[in-house]
């Protein structure tokens, strides 16, 4: 069984053409599983209204923590899958790319396959170049951790069971990077490239304030992962300030 995790906030105008993507895809999720963390725009009445016609399940947060970690956590504690794929809801990833990511692990050649930003046959077409530099010192200064070219990506395929395995202290920056420090040399990581599109709807979240401060946190991060040590995994109970919300 595939579930497919997709954190929202305040992405109304990009649910359907996602969802209509999604359903068109080749190897279909199972199930999709949002994880909303407080819209006001009608995200979450705009998610209810497809449960009659597409397997849509949603998970609200009233009280987030953790910052997108928290919300993919979130997700996967409440997915029934064995197989878990991440996406955003802002129409950056590629769903039609789901079947790649998810064949090596189905085959067993990998244990999570990333939609990469940064190997050969990958773009970000429409990036400010301020945008690209930051994102690639980050992406620089992570490879030596990870050995991966793109772990601060937000697009990759898992086994449920491994990532709630690997991630017991998510910290809210990039959860794919702490999967992968880790799970550190057994974890067999395999980047395939996608074109990484900017959003088409709503505003971005992303400016040169806001990349600036998030990777004096992320340098933060880093530094701390460097340092951490094997801590003892929770139950996969569910998070109190999630509520599923059942739609009939």
């Amino acid at each position: 069984m595939i579930s497919l995790v997709i954190p929202t906030l305040n992405e109304v105008g990009n649910i359907e053409p996602l969802l209509g993507r999604i359903l068109r895809c080749d190897l279909a999720p199972d199930e999709i599983v949002f994880v909303d963390d407080g819209s006001t725009d009608g995200t979450r009445e705009r998610i209810r209204s497809f449960a009659i016609s597409a397997p849509v399940r949603l998970i609200e947060r009233t009280a987030p923590l953790l910052g997108l970690s928290g919300a993919v956590i979130a997700g996967a504690r409440a997915a029934h899958g064995d197989l878990l794929v991440v996406m955003d809801a802002d129409l950056s990833h590629p769903p039609e790319r789901m079947a790649d990511l998810l064949r090596p692990i189905s085959t067993g050649v990998a244990d999570m396959v990333i939609g990469s930003r940064y190997v050969a046959g990958a773009s970000t077409p429409g990036w400010p170049v301020w945008r690209k530099v930051l994102s690639r010192i980050a992406a620089a200064l992570a490879y030596p951790l990870t050995g991966v070219h793109d772990s601060m990506c937000g697009f990759f395929a898992i086994r449920r069971t491994l990532l709630l395995e690997l991630t017991p202290d998510a910290t809210g920056f990039k959860i794919a990077f702490e999967a992968i420090v880790g799970g550190g040399r057994n974890l067999r990581v395999l980047e395939i490239p996608i074109v990484f599109r900017d959003r088409a709807r709503g505003t971005s979240k992303m400016s040169f304030g806001v990349a600036l401060r998030f990777s004096f946190r992320w340098l933060a991060a880093v530094s701390r992962l460097r340092f951490r040590r094997g801590s003892a995994i929770p139950p996969e109970s569910s998070d109190p300030a999630a509520t599923e919300v059942v739609v009939k």
